[in-house]
């Protein structure tokens, strides 16, 4: 048998063909263009939150010092107990005061009885001056003393005086309503104004809220605020250092008229509540959540919500150029759009400018978009739906200064 002779070119070509043939088989047919979800850019009320880091303070503190030189024979307070103004805190050895001061008013006796003799004697000199026996000098020095005797009653009742306002000293008394701090002093020590404070008041309701902003921050406050009605624009609330938010609100009241050299910062102050928590008979006491001296973070927040074109913060990604969306066109193609971030939330994008409303914004699928590729838009999930309705229903949602300009979790593709 004889078999036919085949080039050894067809062959090889029959090969290429068969297996081009069922590598193009083998390949899966091309999918459609990716699904996303979107968001139509709208304007939505939005609460202005800016955050500061600040200090609690009382709005008056005094500092207890005796006034008098004696020993400190009673301490007639609880220390760390809420006070009234008035109530007695120390009481010191009032004896020599009060022998001081009777000799005072003996004195101020002594010379009244000499100058009623003194009148008599002038009185009787000025008879005489109209008769033969009277001088004019006679009656010239009879004044003079009298005149004198005056002057000298009205020293000895001013040491009187004196004297009985050291004798008021050895009781030392609250000039405030507070709380009262731990003595420096006890009982049976000697102590004098060179003894330095002996205790410290501090008033608890309500309190001052003290912070420092920016110069650049207090600019932009000023420019937000000022028409809006200035310090009634903002209420103050305080996260606790504990992060429990404060249930009380409070308002501004002062801002200082200098810059700090150092920080390049203006103090910006605040009063805030501070009411009693329980009811002291049942707790020994007054208990309240702020306390002189304790660190805050203070929340400065916007009176009336304001309206900003706001989008979900997971659509928004950025590169070295910086924030950037993907939205969807008339012919259903990404189009990668530039735009920059206002105040924002991790959950809420503020956008100052690069978004019109109405915008098509694409939230999901964000992994599959390139710039100019047809995509097969969808709304967006229920949740993210829901989130930006809520935002809109309630006008509640805060952006924060604080995380202005920060970068969204998202990133470039």
């Amino acid at each position: 048998m004889h078999l036919a002779r085949v080039p050894i070119g067809l062959l090889t070509a029959g090969a290429i063909a068969i297996g081009t043939t069922a590598a193009t088989l083998a390949q899966p047919a091309a999918s459609g263009p990716p699904a996303v979800g979107v968001v139509e850019a709208i304007k939505r009320p939005i609460t202005e939150t800016s955050e500061f880091l600040g200090r609690i303070e009382a709005v008056n503190r005094v500092n207890v010092v005796a006034r008098v030189t004696a020993f400190l024979e009673n301490r007639l307070f609880n220390e760390g107990a809420e006070i009234k103004k008035g109530d007695e805190l120390y009481r010191l050895e009032r004896g020599p005061f009060e022998a001081d001061l009777a000799t005072k008013k003996a004195q101020v006796a002594q010379l009244q009885a000499t100058l009623e003799n003194a009148k008599l004697t002038t009185e009787r000199a000025r008879t005489l001056l109209g008769g033969p026996a009277g001088q004019q000098s006679t009656f010239d020095a009879a004044l003079a003393n009298q005149r004198s005797l005056e002057a000298q009653v009205l020293a000895a009742q001013a040491q009187v005086q004196f004297s009985q306002i050291n004798l008021d000293y050895t009781d030392i008394r609250s000039p405030i309503d507070g709380k009262i701090g731990r003595t420096v002093v006890t009982e049976g020590n000697v102590v004098s104004p060179a003894s330095g404070v002996l205790t410290t008041i501090v008033s608890q309701d309500p309190m001052y809220v003290i912070f420092p902003v920016s110069v650049r921050q207090r600019l932009e406050l000023r420019e937000r605020y000022a028409t809006r009605g200035g310090f009634n624009a903002v209420v103050i609330k305080v996260r606790l250092p504990d992060g429990r938010l404060y249930d009380q609100t409070g308002k501004l009241d002062f801002i200082n008229n200098t810059v700090a050299q150092n920080t390049d910062t203006v103090t910006v102050r605040g009063v805030i509540p501070n009411p009693t928590l329980h009811d002291p008979s049942t707790t020994g006491g007054p208990v309240r959540e702020l306390t002189d001296g304790e660190f805050v973070t203070v929340l400065l927040e916007g009176v009336q919500p304001v309206e900003v074109l706001a989008i979900p913060r997971s659509a928004v990604l950025s590169d070295q150029q910086g924030d950037y969306v993907f939205t969807v066109g008339p012919d259903n193609k990404a189009e990668q759009r530039r735009i920059q971030l206002g105040q924002s939330t991790s959950t809420i994008a503020a956008v100052i400018s690069g978004l019109n409303p109405g915008d098509k914004v694409i939230v999901e699928g964000l992994q599959r978009v390139r710039p100019g590729q047809p995509v097969s838009p969808g709304p967006a999930s229920p949740l993210i739906q829901s989130s930006l309705k809520a935002a809109a229903s309630d006008g509640r949602t805060q952006i924060d200064s604080s995380v202005a300009g920060t970068k969204p979790a998202g990133s470039a593709p």
